[in-house]
This record gives structure tokens, sequence and C-alpha cells, in this order.
């Protein structure tokens, strides 16, 4: 993590505690050696087996729709091996993350073995918020809620079994084994309500909560042949076995009888499989590029509250790609074209849909000199309705709402232009860019009246829009020792369905100040968070600042870091909807919160090229979500 902020990478924003890397406010994808990979896979490199790292803003189609990707180039020993152990831990509350990585090596082979423990655990927490129902012939209703207490859940393990077989420029083989556990996580609020009907008030209590285990398997193998050809192929199996539930009740404050007790639970045993190959050829100033991938999901259900009802969604996706790239001189052009197959259907009741859909991309770039590139890149994906989204399973949310699945909605498509400028000064580097995006039948929740009961549903909208600028500068203050870098972004948006047509304009901005010496490196770091309208929907994530001290000795780090000294926490949503407007935040009064880590790293043996993996298919399994507020 150390490496990507000392890369200076113009808009990337990196926090080690929260374990995230950004541009421009937008997650990247991470990889080593070319395989996807998460946060944590990432932590567990030692840095001097890092022979390079590959900044690729423009991904083509065999990424997938990513917003952008960082690719670790790792180099593995011929002999011997490598070990990373890293503790975090706050001191005024149960919040750490541990990890431990081991690698084996002998000739072309390694073995590998990785665990990740991430506790969250009850961490204090509360929830404002406020509601107004108001029914189509004008009577309206307003409930706000007091905060009493509650708290937050994100307890989460896993552990990874790999094995690599490398003969340069011949064959590869990776193989790999993760199981992945949460326990209970989610969150529990109690308040006070009072009503605008003069009604009494009422004591809330409500409770949100998942557990499951996602085993995973994933086997790749690529295949050099004369003329600069090779095959590619990479394989995936997960599985998901799983409880989500939620109880809420609202209780008179006078006689403690129960106004409304609701109950929500859902089983699912689930499975995702897939697959992609490639076939890449490659000449001095171009390559082409063609695949196809195939991914199934099977999804059953039991809805507890429901008799054990059962429910039953197969999807399947096929996808189709070519693309070429060539350079000329100071010139950069890729082109490509895919089409998607999606179809999800509903065994009990034979709902669902079906579409074919079209998947242009490009890129071209021109590097006028050394301290300037331009970049225009177009790219579109498709996003299918999740388990959730469809499900005809009604659950009830409170003494109002309802939530029921949409199984006639459709694949929706998204399109997107990025024009990007680089510019390097002494001193002085940097990106500004511009992007508009467009979702034309994009999927949102839609609200509608049934006698009493407010119904939330999903339709295919009559789309989104947004236009961002953005400007991210990094400035050498004292070259080698003070740093400062951050983006500031402006975005208007528009979204349209079914009873309404918004308009929202958002600031967002990120600031980050490094001072390294003598071993020492110090951070003070600030995000605002944007927030985006998505249907009749503006919600935001955490704004967080963080201040950090560490100090690097020989194969040990040892750092001491405070969340948020800058701000308080929030995050949360404020619904626009004319039948139904609420505003909610959920905060914390454990900040300031301080922790200590402590990160040792060893490696032993000999360096040789690691596993480049270049394609990947992707089999993530879906998992159902009991409706709340």
């Amino acid at each position: 993590m150390q490496i990507v902020t000392n890369l200076m990478i113009p808009s990337i924003t990196v926090n080690e505690v929260f374990n995230t890397i950004t541009t421009a406010g937008k997650s990247i994808q991470v990889r080593i050696n070319g395989r996807e990979a998460t946060i944590e896979q990432i932590k567990d490199l030692l840095p001097e087996t890092v022979k390079r790292v590959e900044w690729i803003d423009n991904p083509g189609l065999r990424y997938d729709g990513a917003t952008a990707v960082l690719n670790f180039i790792v180099a593995n020993p011929t002999l011997g091996g490598s070990l990373m152990v890293n503790a975090q831990q706050a001191l005024n509350t149960t919040f750490g993350n541990y990890n431990l990585g081991l690698k084996l090596n002998n000739g072309r082979s390694q073995w590998g073995v990785s665990s990740n423990y991430k506790m969250c655990n009850r961490i204090d927490s509360y929830r404002e918020y406020q509601e107004t129902f108001t029914h189509p012939n004008g009577q309206s209703i307003t409930r706000t809620e007091t905060p009493i207490g509650g708290y937050l859940n994100d307890n989460w393990g896993n552990l990874q079994l790999d094995y690599s077989y490398i003969k340069p420029d011949t064959t590869v083989l990776y193989v790999a084994l993760r199981g992945f556990k949460s326990w209970s996580n989610g969150s529990t609020f109690d308040g006070q309500m009072t009503s605008s009907d003069n009604s009494s008030d009422i004591l809330l209590h409500d409770l949100n909560k998942s557990n499951g285990f996602k085993p995973r398997i994933t086997a790749y193998l690529e295949q050099h042949f004369a003329h600069n050809q090779l095959i590619a192929i990479d394989a995936n199996a997960s599985f998901y076995n799983g409880r989500t539930w939620r109880d809420y009740t609202e209780r008179d404050t006078e006689s403690l009888n129960y106004i409304n007790n609701v109950s929500t639970s859902i089983k699912d045993k689930n499975q995702a499989y897939g697959i992609t190959a490639d076939y890449i050829k490659r000449w001095r100033n171009s390559k082409l590029t063609t695949g196809v991938s195939y991914t199934a999901n099977r999804n059953r259900s039991t809805y507890e509250n429901l008799d054990n009802e059962i429910f039953h969604q197969r999807q399947d996706k096929l996808y189709l790609y070519a693309e070429y790239f060539q350079r000329l001189k100071k010139v950069t052009f890729t082109a490509g074209m895919g089409t998607q197959y999606t179809s999800f259907k509903f065994k009990e009741t034979g709902q669902g849909n079906d579409s074919w859909n079209i998947r242009p991309q490009a890129t071209i770039t021109y590097r006028p000199s050394d301290s300037s590139q331009f970049s225009l890149n177009f790219t579109s994906w498709q996003s299918a309705p999740t388990l959730s989204e469809t499900n005809i399973a009604p659950q009830q949310l409170d003494g109002f709402q309802w939530q029921i699945g949409n199984p006639n909605l459709k694949t929706s498509s998204s399109y997107m232009l990025t024009l990007r400028y680089n510019f390097s000064f002494p001193k002085v580097y940097g990106q500004f860019g511009v992007r508009a995006f467009t979702s034309p039948n994009a999927i949102t929740p839609y609200l509608y009246w049934q006698n009493d009961r407010l119904i939330t549903s999903y339709e295919n909208s009559n789309g989104l829009q947004n236009i961002t600028f953005w400007l991210s500068p990094q400035i050498e203050v004292i070259p080698k020792w003070v740093t400062i870098s951050g983006t500031i972004e402006y975005c208007a948006e528009r979204t349209r369905g079914t009873g309404y047509n918004l308009y929202n304009h958002n600031w967002r901005g990120d600031v980050t100040a490094m001072v390294q010496h003598w071993g020492f490196t110090l951070i003070a770091q600030y995000d605002k968070v944007k927030k985006s309208l998505w249907g009749e929907t503006l919600s935001w994530g955490e704004t967080l600042s963080l201040l950090s001290l560490s100090y690097n000795w020989k194969q040990w780090e040892f750092s001491a870091v405070v969340i948020c000294p800058f701000n308080k926490y929030d995050h949360g949503s404020r619904s626009l909807n004319k039948y139904n407007s609420n505003n909610m935040h959920i905060r914390t009064d454990m900040t300031p919160m301080p922790l200590v880590q402590v990160r040792y790293n060893l490696q032993w043996g000999r360096q040789k090229r690691g596993v480049n993996k270049l394609v990947n298919s992707n089999a993530n399994v879906d998992t159902s979500t009991a409706g709340g507020r």
C-alpha cells in the first residue's frame, strides 16, 4: 500500500485503514500478475518482490467494465519463500484487521497460504431518521425517529490455498481454493418515534443481520504457441450457504404493546460457475484479442417467514468479444466490439427475461511530448437485475411499507465517454478529465400505493445521465520530503422514471499531505464523498479523515493512526419520492478512533517471474437481502 501511495499516480487515493484504493472517488480493480485480487492479498505482497506496477485507466473489454486497474507484476523465488504478518487494532473499540501470508517455492512451483480476519464488533452507532408518507389523495403523516442506541457489526475472515507452475513463455498454471466466512454482519438501531398525527410515541427496534460461508475455486491455464500466439483459459466456481434476516418492531411507549412486528428470514443455497477463454496474437506494434465467456448462477432461496416457501432463480450470461490494438508513433488506438446475452428465469412461475446487447469500446491516446498525454475512451457494459430486484416474494418493511421484486425487468445498458489530459511539469503533475455517462434504462426502485400499503418494486427507468469534471494535481513541495495531492470534482446528474424528473449538482474532493524522512512517513488525509443520485434516492458513503505516522525498520513497520481526527463520521441517504420522502444519517461516537499497526515482512531465495494471468472469468455468487428502511 505504501508503494501505491509513493507511485504518485494522479487521482489515486489510498486508505490503508479501510483497505481502499480509489480514483476520483471510484473503486479501482486490483490484480496480481493479471489475476483479480483483493486489497488483503495486495497487503500480503512483499515490496521486494514487486517488479513493476501497471496503471490502466482505460481498461479494455476483457476487464469487463472496470473503472481502472492496478496490476502488480510480482516475481517469486525459485527456491525459498516469503512471510508477511500484519496486525492492526483500535485502542478504544473492537475494531481490527489481521493478515498472514506464507509462500514456499521450489523450482517452477510455488505453494501459498494466506488468511485475513476483520473484527468490527458492536461498534456503538445511532441513526437519525425522519420520513413523510403522502397518500395519492394528499393526506400525509410525518414520523421522526430520535436515536436511543445501536451498533454496527462487520466480522469476517478468509483462508486461501494456492499453487502455481510457471515455465516462462511456454506454460502457466494457477489453482486456488478460497473460503470466506462472515459472522452476523449488520446493524441494530433503537429509537423513539413521534408522529405528526399526535398519536402516542413509539419505541422502535430495527435489526438487520446476515451470515454465511462462500467457498470458491479458481483454475487458470495459459499456453504459448509459435508466432507470438497464446490461448488463456480461466474457470472458477463459487458457492454460498447463508442467511439474512430482519426484525423490526414498533411498541406503544405507554402500554408497551406491539403495534407492528415484522420478521423476514431468508436462507440461500446459491451457486455460480464461470469460464473465459481468450486467443491473443501479437505483432511488433499491434495485438488482436478474441474471447468468449459464460457465467451461470443457480439460486435457491427459502423464505422461512413465508412457511418455508422456496424460490429458484437461474441466470445465464454469454459474452463474445474481439479487440484490436495498434501503436503508431505518438498515437495508440484500441477498438473492440462485444455482444452479451443475458437470461434469468424463476422456476416456480416461469417469469423472467432474456436479451442480446451490443458492447462497443474504443480508446485513442496521443502523447505530443513526455510532459503531456491526451486520452479519449468510450466504453459500454450491461447490468443484469439482482436476485432481490426480481424476486416476487413479498417482504414487509414496517407498518406502511412492503417490497416486491419485478421478474419482468430487463438487463440495463450503460455508456461512458471519458476525456483525460495528463500533464507533468517540474514539481507539479496531475490529470484533468471530463466524463459523460448515460444509462437509458437503468434499474431503479419504483413506489406505488396499494390500498394502505406503500409498495417498493423496481422498474427499467427512463434513464440516468451525468457529466463530471475533475482535476487531480500533485505537488512536490520539497522533493522526496513533502508531497501534497488531491482531487476536486464537480458532477451534474439527472434521473427520470415513473412520476419523477430529478436533478443533482454535487462537489466532492480529497486531499493527502505526505511527509517522508529518516524512515518516517506522516500522512494527513481528508475525503469528502460524493452525494450520488440513483432513481429517487440521494446517498452518500463515509466521509473520512485520517492521520497516520509510520516508521520502517528493516523488515518491520510500526504505525500509529487516528481515524476521523478532523470530522464526524456520517453516511446515509435521502429519498425524494413523492409518496415517501425521508432523510437518514448513521453516526458513531467512537471517533476519533486511535489504532496501532505492526507489520513484518520476510523473504528468502532468488527471484523469478511470477504468474501473469491474462484472462479472468467472473462467477460471483448471488445473495438475498432482507429489505429495510
